[in-house]
């Protein structure tokens, strides 16, 4: 045996301890209360939650972004087309046969039909990819796995979303859980126990990759605005009740009529003496649109930019544009959807596939591949057509595994037949 292959084995006789079954993590009763700290937001509150975050403790910021997307109708629309776009679409399991060795291709086709059959058992499995899509926002977030123990060894059998306000980070940046017994600094999350969804994983801290802290700046001042708009809406969308009394009012008069001045804004009906001379000024309303409206449609399109990259599918008011626009627009979108796509499959590959596989077959089998559905009925009629040309024209011989996954045509189904004993 040469050095590098006692390396390698050293290496591999390291591999971490199987997930404990069953769920880990208990509910508490601090995950159901929630923080409000929208209310009265200022610059000034809006940094001090950012830098908490920062310093490893992000429950008040991820409880902003939860209001955020509550009290902000294009924000909660931008959001939502934003993970719909990526948790709308189906998703298969792909073999890894077409990457594997010729000796391990017939193991690379059981593992994609295990994993593939025993996630669509798990309801709970399209529940979770849709928590995850939130990390969108929140460059964060987090599931359990919950094993099972049968005669082969473990089997996922449900998935337990975790709630945001358990996650904490340490002095390196690195996610913690709180538990009941650590409810300050909390655990490492166990290997092969949790899907761990940090789609914006670039250099720096993890918190500042989120969408949600790129717009949290533009929520604050859209909603100080709207605050002001409601204020001009009131003061000037009103008539200003005048009277004028007589120069022998006396003080008790005065207060009198102001008081009856007061009610008509409410009652619409006054009785004032008949030397009062009472008038309503109507508001002078100009051509123009108000300022607020206008600085209002400039964040919502601010908004749509850093969700989508583009304003031409949420909001076309006051704007100008062709079909050429439209179509480099969509091309956006499409490129924003591709690379949501691929960040969601490399998690679920890492994080919930090859534990199924290594804790199922051997640390070496294959790991299959997840994989959004994005092609349209054309598009498979145009890869049916070519497909018809290479094979019945050319020649070419294509696997029938591959095209069954290519045209997204249903196989045969068969009784799957899985290892009676792990090997692990």
């Amino acid at each position: 045996m040469t050095w590098k292959e006692r390396i390698v084995g050293a290496v591999r006789s390291l591999k971490p301890p199987p997930p404990k079954a069953g769920q880990s993590l208990v509910p508490r009763l601090q995950d159901t209360v929630r923080d409000y700290p929208s209310a009265g937001l200022t610059p000034s509150r809006l940094f001090a939650i950012l830098r908490e975050a920062d310093e490893g403790s992000p429950s008040a910021m991820f409880s902003l972004y939860e209001e955020m997307e509550e009290k902000d109708a294009h924000l909660y629309a931008v959001a939502q087309t934003r993970r719909l776009s990526l948790t709308g679409l189906p998703w298969q399991i792909v073999s890894a046969a077409n990457v594997a060795s010729e000796q391990s291709q017939i193991l690379a086709d059981q593992t994609a039909d295990y994993c593939r059959h025993q996630l669509q058992r798990c309801d709970s499995f399209d529940d979770t990819l849709q928590h995850l899509s939130l990390a969108v926002g929140r460059n964060i977030a987090i599931s359990e796995i919950v094993w099972d123990v049968d005669d082969a060894g473990l089997r996922p059998i449900d998935f337990v979303p975790v709630n945001f306000s358990r996650i904490v980070f340490d002095e390196f940046d690195q996610p913690r859980l709180l538990t009941s017994d650590n409810d300050r600094t909390g655990i490492a999350p166990p290997p092969n126990k949790f899907i761990i969804h940090t789609p914006h994983s670039v250099s720096g801290h993890p918190q500042r990759g989120g969408v949600a802290r790129v717009t949290s700046m533009i929520y604050l001042a859209k909603n100080l605005a709207i605050k002001d708009w409601m204020i001009f809406a009131e003061i000037f969308g009103m008539p200003v009740r005048v009277a004028r009394y007589g120069p022998n009012t006396t003080a008790e008069e005065k207060r009198e009529l102001i008081h009856m001045l007061e009610s008509l804004g409410s009652q619409a009906a006054g009785l004032f003496s008949q030397s009062v001379d009472l008038q309503l000024l109507e508001p002078r309303r100009s051509g123009g649109s108000a300022p607020y409206e206008s600085l209002i449609q400039f964040l919502n399109r601010e908004l749509s930019k850093a969700w989508l990259g583009q304003t031409l599918s949420t909001d076309i008011t006051g704007q100008s544009g062709s079909i050429a626009a439209a179509q480099v627009h969509e091309r956006v979108r499409g490129e924003i959807l591709a690379d949501d796509m691929r960040k969601e499959a490399r998690t679920i590959q890492r994080d919930l596939l090859a534990p199924m596989v290594q804790l199922r077959f051997s640390p070496d089998a294959p790991v299959p591949q997840f994989h959004r559905i994005t092609t349209r009925f054309d598009q498979r009629v145009a890869k049916a057509d070519l497909l018809d040309q290479a094979i019945n024209k050319l020649g070419l011989s294509v696997p029938k595994k591959w095209m069954h996954e290519t045209l997204n045509i249903p196989q045969e189904q068969e009784s799957p037949s899985f290892p009676t004993k792990s090997t692990t």
